[in-house]
This record gives structure tokens, C-alpha cells and sequence, in this order.
């Protein structure tokens, strides 16, 4: 039996990273060098350092991004110059990631070269500061979340995630196939990169190389965009429901009313999980559509299960009264 698949999560991410993954959504723009691109952002979170740089350093959360707003610039722009230019100094002593200038709001050239000789990369965002702080807090939650790989297929049924598992040749893909047939899209194919964000989801995506890809036995890698249409891809999607293929399970230990919903523990999280029989002759692709358009009943408060108990139960209830 394969070993868990572990959950990574970061201990920090480069300045590197964060511009590149962050340029155009944040409209980033490098001032001066490019040196401290691998300084390490340690929180995802920013920090505006209006008490820096009037001198206190007391509790500073030099690990942030540091964001230059109105405030900060007025601040040192009110000042002398040379105090501000030895209150920036100090800023950039405190070993932290990097300076982002908010509101395209220009910087003195001493102040980019101060930064600079310090190893600290200087940005500048047309964004209003606290749009940018919102915003960038939201990618560092991102780029800081737990992430796992599994090995799986991930779907798009009807705008419900299902992330179909089963060993080797148990025909995922094959189903897959069936499913884009029926209009679900396709995230991930073999290999689905899982990323829990907020503790309280989890989100799947396929690596670069794969993306849009499936590989059907006999047949090879298919682009699945160029065959059935780019909308039968998709970029990530959350992971609503687990189904699990499974090969030569006797019938009696297999769900047959469904009052209870098994699950399956990902990240931490319990997600609800089916487990459907492989066998020849069965339309696997229509039982996990079926599934999850059954996800989505129980969603909306609607149980059919509990539907047939009730049933059940007046019947009895009526036998008994004659």
C-alpha cells in the first residue's frame, strides 16, 4: 500500500515569487535594481510602517511586506530631509522583504538607493493602498497555503468538484471521458495538486505540463481543450465530493439505502465521499454524474434516503393502526 501523500506548507516565499505570481494582478512595477529578489517574505500578511519611521521599532513586523501609503510619504516629506533619509536607513536595517510603494506614488532616488545598498527591492502599484493591502493579503494567503498532491482526476459536474480516485486501471480516465461527453469539465488528469486555503477549503489544480491533458489507454495523451472545446477546462475548482472506483467489492459491503454519507480526510478536512464498483458493463461516467447531482440535493436539504425512511415508517405506522 502506497505511503499518505504529505501536505507541504511553506515556510516562507522569495520577493521572486511573490512578483511573479502577483505582477500584473497587482500592477507591480520594480523601482531601481533588481537586488533582494530572494529575500524571504516569513508571513503572508503586509505591514505599513508609519511607526518605523517616526523611531519606533518596538513589536515592528519586519517578516511583512512593507507598504508605502499617503501617510508614510506625507510623513516623510514633512520632516527634514535628513531625518527622513536616516529614519528610511533604519527602516531598511530591520532585514525585511521588500518596500512596495502604493498609489504610483513616485519615491526620491535616495531613498530607492538606500534601499538598494541594503539588498531590499524597492515595487511601485498604481492600486490605492488599501485596495493593495486587501488584495495582496488575499495572494499570500495563496502562496503560503498547504498544499498535497493525489493522484486522481478532478471534474467539473454540474458545478460540483469531484475528485474521482481508484487504483491503476480501475478507468478514471476512461469515466472522465464519459463526463466530458455530458458537459463536465476537466481540472486535473493523473496528478491533482491540492491547496487548502483558509482552513476551510480545499482546491485542486493539474501541474503546467499537464494542464488540459489525458492520457486514455491505448489511445495516448489527448488535448482536451482542442477536442471538446475550451470549455471543457478548467483552471482550478474546489473539491465538493470524493469518488472512489474500487474493484471487486462484494455488493453487501457497499452503501445500498444511503441515510449516512461516508468521507474521506483530505488536508485536515473531512469531504464527502461514494464509493462506486467498477465492473464490466456499468456506466460508470452516468453513476458519478449521478453522484453529484446527489451532492447537490443533500446541499440543498434534500435527502432521499431520509425520504424513503419516512415512507418506511408511516407504512409501518398504518400497518399497525389497521
Amino acid at each position: 500500500m502506497p505511503p499518505p501523500p504529505k501536505v507541504k506548507r511553506p515556510a516562507f516565499v522569495t520577493v521572486q515569487e511573490f512578483f511573479e505570481a502577483n505582477e500584473r494582478s497587482l500592477r507591480l512595477r520594480r523601482v531601481g535594481s533588481d537586488v533582494g529578489m530572494q529575500r524571504r517574505i516569513m508571513e503572508p500578511s503586509v505591514n505599513r510602517p508609519g511607526l518605523a519611521l517616526s523611531g519606533f521599532f518596538t513589536y515592528f513586523a519586519y517578516k511583512r511586506v512593507q507598504v508605502l501609503g499617503n501617510s508614510e510619504l506625507s510623513f516623510l516629506a514633512g520632516v527634514d530631509p535628513g531625518l527622513a533619509a536616516e529614519r528610511f536607513r533604519q527602516l531598511c536595517a530591520q532585514d525585511i522583504p521588500c518596500i512596495i510603494v502604493a498609489r504610483g506614488r513616485a519615491i526620491r532616488d535616495e531613498y530607492v538607493k538606500i534601499a538598494n545598498d541594503a539588498g531590499i527591492c524597492v515595487f511601485q502599484t498604481s492600486m490605492v493602498t488599501m485596495k493593495f493591502l486587501n488584495a495582496a493579503t488575499i495572494k499570500l494567503d495563496w502562496l503560503f497555503a498547504p498544499t498535497m498532491v493525489v493522484h486522481g482526476c478532478l471534474v467539473d459536474v454540474q458545478g460540483i468538484g469531484v475528485l474521482i480516485k481508484g487504483d491503476s486501471g480501475s478507468g478514471k480516465s476512461e469515466a472522465v471521458i464519459g463526463l466530458l461527453q455530458r458537459g463536465a469539465s476537466l481540472v486535473a488528469d493523473d496528478v491533482v495538486r491540492l491547496r487548502l486555503v483558509e482552513e476551510r477549503e480545499i482546491t485542486g489544480s493539474a501541474p503546467e505540463m499537464t494542464r488540459n491533458m489525458i492520457e486514455i489507454r491505448g489511445l495516448g495523451i489527448l488535448n482536451v481543450a482542442a477536442l471538446f472545446g475550451v470549455g471543457a477546462v478548467r483552471m482550478s475548482k474546489r473539491v465538493d465530493l470524493v469518488v472512489r472506483l474500487v474493484i471487486g467489492v462484494e455488493s453487501g459491503d457497499l452503501e445500498r439505502v444511503g441515510m449516512g454519507l461516508a468521507s474521506e480526510p483530505l488536508m485536515n478536512l473531512q469531504v464527502p465521499a461514494v464509493d462506486l464498483p467498477v465492473a464490466p458493463g456499468r456506466d460508470v461516467a452516468g453513476l458519478i454524474e449521478l453522484s453529484a447531482l446527489n451532492y447537490k440535493l443533500r446541499a440543498f436539504g434534500y435527502n432521499s434516503a431520509v425520504e424513503f425512511d419516512q415512507r418506511l415508517l408511516k407504512k409501518m405506522a398504518d400497518d399497525q393502526l389497521g
